[in-house]
């Protein structure tokens, strides 16, 4: 049985106004068992969050950091921690 994780990404690059968070959500529930959200913040970056299994949490930080994305990113930071949870589905916020 898989390790339930938390992902916290920030996304760093030209993320915002490419409709880099859509393309996240669609990543994200195209893995499945995915849930949190995506998030503009004021400096330019994008906070990823993803709760679900840890396999599942890296697919998607292998895609943020990959050539698949819109726009273009800079660099990823990342932190894991323990789920929180409280989200239904993958939201855009």
């Amino acid at each position: 049985m898989s390790e339930e994780v938390r992902l916290v990404a920030w996304v760093r690059g030209r993320v915002q106004g490419v409709g880099f968070r859509w393309f996240t959500r669609a990543r994200a529930l195209e893995l499945g068992r995915l849930s949190g959200f995506a998030l503009n913040l004021d400096d330019g970056r994008v906070q990823v969050v993803a709760e679900g299994p840890r396999e599942r949490c890296e697919e998607l930080l292998g895609w943020l950091r990959g050539d698949d994305t819109p726009g273009r990113v800079d660099g990823v930071t990342e932190i894991w921690d323990t789920p929180r949870g409280g989200y239904e589905g993958f939201a855009i916020r």
